[in-house]
């Protein structure tokens, strides 16, 4: 009944179709006969899929009816819609006019109201509610070479490409995979899914639901990228940091490409793509349960077995099984090692000593050397100061090496005690580690575990025949080795040296800085003036080895009399005067006024007085002022007498004077007398 139903349905619709046709033909231009034979086309492939569509319909609801009947009809009606779109094609004048098809008048000659409503209500809740852009679950039913067409209870099956399903090789109809709903019907009438923005949106889905609920993921590690590693999950790239992959350090990376792990969603950012997941945040609770066992039993001197797990340059860390240690590099060996490698390998198992811990802060010291005993113990109680020991430098400081008498014992070189010399240097100058060297014990406690060693003492002390070979005012040529503010430093034999003070340096120039009278490395000679050998000091000088110049300068440079001399450098509070034989004298800044009252400067010549001269302190002051003034006098005495005497002969010339005229003259005298006594006094 439904295939009859079926057939005439499909004829009326054609003959209908045909008819309206023909009566609303209207003249056409030929330009328009091309675009007529396109739209023709495809209402032709069209119906031809709803035709076939509906033939299967037909087959699922009624399984009993005739198939060759139904096909012929189907025929029959394709071969007649065909013809008739022919003929229209073959008449120029054509002008197709749509009209909305009234499929209520077409299913009422069949049915009557109540049967229609009875049909819906049975066959409608068989379908689906579809929505486009939603996911659905749906049922492959055939696979293609190029095509796999999904049924998701819907009127028409959806086709998805085979490429969307590269990745699941193993698809087969009958599995049920997820779609997304693009559009439930193009323009051909076809339901329109995608598979593969089903699976990300559904992924999405559930990694956002996974970080929500804290759920367990399962996914695989395609490959290495820079901090981490690239994880699939549900279909996304997620990244795993490096930190998040186990709780102990990871040596190769490459080993987990390609391995499924179960993760934690720790972060999504769904608008820049972005997942982050870890597989260390599975296993931290249980350790967490581990450490708070392993921790309430732990004493101090414990003894426990474990693994090797890292090793840095400043110690080890060891997995006590849940809880790590760190054994620190001075616990490691009794002797001296450069790095933990030196006795521990990775993975290796070890026993090892608790020293300290804190439960609070889960933090536990633990000990290597403390297994085995001291070295200290088994050295050779025979052993005093004074003995000389062979040893190997395993340290070498500015301050001095550390050397190694047996392994776990060492001893301390200091600096000073490599050689005589007060002028110390650096103990790189004597010894480099490895060197082997024989030294004196200078000191010993078994007690504290210290030993100082010398190698000095095992030579003669120069010092002891100081006096023989150095006596006092005798001459050496000398090496300057060092410069002080105060004097210059020579060596007068290999751990001796002496200073030649700065006043000791010239007899007649005033030195500033040693720099200006030599410079190192150059030879001196000396006079040999004081020795100190308790404080083990040589005093020296370089002036003695000349007569003091001064006892001469003391006849030719006299007090008040008056010398050339040249102004050679200027001062604040006076000027340095160069004077006959290279000797140097001061004037007084006040003392340099010349006629007119300028100053004298650099460079000139001009006449000083002799104010002062200290033999003692080697001294002579000087002053180009006080000349002038000399100079003065002179002129003020010879004018004086020169009035006088024209006062004399007016006296005697004149034999009556006025009373006014001998007050004048009177006042005259006195005033000559008076200038002559303050020039006298002068």
């Amino acid at each position: 009944m439904v295939a009859t139903k079926a057939k005439k349905t499909t004829e009326e619709i054609v003959e209908n179709d045909t008819k309206k046709q023909e009566q609303t033909t209207t003249p056409v231009e030929d330009s328009e006969i091309t675009e007529v034979k396109e739209e023709t086309e495809s209402e032709e492939n069209s119906k031809t899929e709803e035709t076939a569509i509906e033939e299967t319909s037909v087959e699922k609801e009624v399984e009993t009816v005739e198939e060759t009947e139904t096909e012929s009809s189907i025929e029959e009606v394709i071969e007649t819609e065909v013809k008739d779109v022919v003929e229209v094609k073959e008449e120029k004048p054509i002008k197709v006019v749509e009209e909305e098809f009234d499929w209520e008048k077409l299913e009422s000659s069949d049915y009557n109201e109540t049967e229609r409503e009875d049909l819906e209500k049975e066959y409608l809740p068989t379908l689906s509610k579809v929505e486009d852009k939603k996911v659905l679950d749906g049922t492959v039913v055939r696979i293609t070479d190029r095509e796999v067409i999904v049924d998701i209870n819907f009127k028409s099956d959806g086709v998805i490409g085979r490429t969307e399903f590269r990745y699941n090789p193993d698809l087969k109809a009958g599995d049920t995979v997820e779609v997304l709903i693009e559009k439930q019907e193009d323009k051909n009438g076809q339901l329109i899914l995608s598979h593969r923005r089903a699976r990300v949106l559904r992924a999405w889905e559930k990694v956002n639901t996974a970080e929500d609920t804290g759920e367990i993921v399962e996914g695989t590690i395609r490959s290495r990228t820079k901090g981490g590693m690239i994880v699939e999950v549900f279909g996304i790239e997620a990244f795993l940091p490096g930190s998040q992959i186990d709780v102990k350090p990871i040596r190769d990376y490459d080993d987990y490409v390609g391995k499924k792990m179960e993760f934690k969603v720790l972060k999504v950012n769904e608008a820049f793509r972005n997942v982050v997941v870890s597989h260390k945040a599975l296993i931290e609770a249980d350790i967490e349960e581990q450490k708070k066992e392993i921790m309430s039993k732990l004493e101090k001197g414990q003894v426990l077995e474990g693994v090797v797990k890292n090793t840095t340059s400043y110690g080890v860390f060891v997995d006590l099984g849940g809880v790590d240690g760190l054994i620190h590099i001075t616990d490691l060996s009794w002797g001296r090692i450069v790095h933990p490698e030196e006795i521990v390998t990775l993975d290796e198992k070890i026993n090892v000593v608790i020293l300290d811990f804190d439960e609070g802060k889960k933090r536990i010291q633990l000990g290597l050397k403390q297994l085995s005993e001291h070295p200290w113990n088994s050295l050779d109680e025979d052993l005093k100061v004074g003995d000389v020991i062979k040893g190997k430098v395993v340290v070498v400081a500015d301050y001095g090496v550390f050397v190694e008498i047996q392994p776990g014992i060492e001893a301390l070189l200091h600096v000073s005690e490599m050689s005589w010399s007060t002028h110390l240097r650096s103990a790189n100058d004597f010894f480099k580690v490895g060197d082997e060297v024989d030294a004196q014990i200078l000191t010993l406690d078994k007690e504290e575990r210290k030993m100082s060693l010398g190698i000095k003492q095992m030579q003669e002390d120069p010092w002891s025949v100081i006096t023989k070979k150095f006596p006092v005012d005798s001459k050496h040529n000398v090496k300057v080795i060092n410069f002080t503010n105060f004097g210059i430093f020579v060596e007068l034999d290999v751990g001796i040296d002496g200073l030649v003070h700065i006043s000791d340096l010239s007899w007649t120039k005033k030195i500033k800085h040693p720099a200006e009278f030599t410079s190192v490395g150059e030879m001196l000679d000396v006079v040999v003036l004081e020795i100190d050998i308790e404080n083990r000091r040589i005093s020296l000088g370089h002036k003695q080895l000349e007569d003091n110049p001064w006892d001469t300068y003391e006849t030719l440079f006299i007090e008040g009399n008056s010398y050339k001399g040249k102004i050679t450098e200027m001062f604040d509070k006076g000027a340095l005067i160069a004077l006959e034989h290279d000797v140097e004298a001061f004037a007084p800044k006040r003392h340099l006024e010349k006629e007119g009252g300028s100053s004298a400067g650099v460079g000139e010549e001009l006449d000083f007085k002799v104010l002062e001269f200290s033999k003692e302190n080697k001294k002579i002051l000087v002053s180009h002022t006080d000349t002038l003034k000399q100079t003065e006098k002179k002129a003020e005495r010879s004018s004086a007498k020169k009035t006088k005497k024209a006062v004399d002969k007016i006296q005697e010339t004149q034999q009556k004077s006025t009373l006014g005229d001998l007050d004048v003259l009177s006042s005259l005298k006195e005033d000559i007398d008076k200038k002559e006594k303050d020039s006298d006094s002068e």
